[in-house]
């Protein structure tokens, strides 16, 4: 049994193939309330890639959280094979747990191609080195003097190094003056192979852990104790240059409005020349706890 965080995360993203266009993924028994939500799109795209041929890499995605998942129990991701085109394939997952469709997912795989020109906005600010930031165990210990038993143990399974541009606010008069914004720097803590897709799947985790703070961050600390339960409903990634998800990762994320109960995000993530690697948006439901 492997005990390295990485590890774990490439075991969880190797599906079983059960059927034609039909495979299981495991989901761990962890203390949530719900399978996060990373896990189902990495391994529902893990399912679209497979029936690929491998030689197009997947270009964008559009993904929709429709039950919470339950943790513990398996999931089956059907895979439909929309399209195979010369340029393009298109392809259509549902994940299914207990009889109940829980997720929907398109992806797009281009075939590589030279285009005629290429430009890119460079990121919005420049930001510390990663490796002069204290990791997030840190952070956290700093302020709280030590580190909670049940921090200890999600830090013990964490596959992904975060390391926030901006120290965390602890306080209520922190918050208020803090804007809709943060910034991220990551990457998974060992080694992923050299499989791209492992790393287009792994990232795709990975865009789910943070992106829904830059919602947060005017109403409350990202730590602590929360007044608002909150669940992503859908998630959109764009895919424009090749990257892997073990070397350091910049994702620069904002809020544009949150209004009627849901918030938008917006993420975009460089790597550490600047480049930009991939867009992601998403859009999440927050509800007073208790309400």
């Amino acid at each position: 049994m492997t005990t390295n965080p990485a590890e774990r995360l490439v075991d969880l993203l190797d599906l079983e193939q059960i059927e034609v266009n039909i495979f299981r993924g495991r989901s761990p028994q962890e203390s949530l309330q719900r399978v996060f939500g990373g896990q189902v799109a990495g391994q529902a795209l893990v399912a679209a890639g497979r029936t690929t041929e491998g030689d197009r890499p997947v270009h964008s995605l559009h993904a929709y959280f429709l039950r919470p998942g339950r943790p513990g129990v398996p999931i089956v991701y059907q895979v439909e094979r929309v399209r195979d085109g010369r340029s393009f394939t298109t392809r259509r997952v549902t994940a299914v747990q207990q009889g109940r469709t829980i997720f929907n997912l398109t992806a797009s795989f281009h075939k590589p191609e030279e285009g005629s020109f290429e430009h890119q906005l460079p990121p919005a600010r420049e930001v510390p080195d990663p490796e002069s930031l204290p990791t997030l165990t840190q952070e956290i210990t700093d302020h709280l003097g030590t580190l909670p038993e049940q921090l200890q143990r999600m830090a013990r399974r964490q596959p992904f190094d975060i390391r926030y541009v901006d120290r965390l606010r602890w306080t209520p008069e922190e918050v208020e003056r803090a804007e809709p914004r943060s910034a991220v720097w990551m990457r998974a803590v060992g080694p992923l192979g050299n499989d791209p897709l492992v790393h287009t799947c792994a990232l795709t985790y990975a865009s789910d852990m943070t992106l829904l703070d830059a919602v947060r961050l005017p109403v409350e600390p990202l730590w602590g104790p929360r007044s608002f339960d909150m669940a992503s409903l859908d998630h959109a990634m764009w895919f424009h240059r090749p990257f892997r998800a073990d070397e350091w990762f910049l994702y620069d994320q904002e809020s544009p409005i949150a209004v009627g109960g849901r918030g938008l995000a917006r993420g975009r993530i460089y790597d550490q020349e600047g480049r930009l690697l991939v867009s992601v948006v998403q859009e999440g439901l927050f509800r007073k706890l208790g309400s």
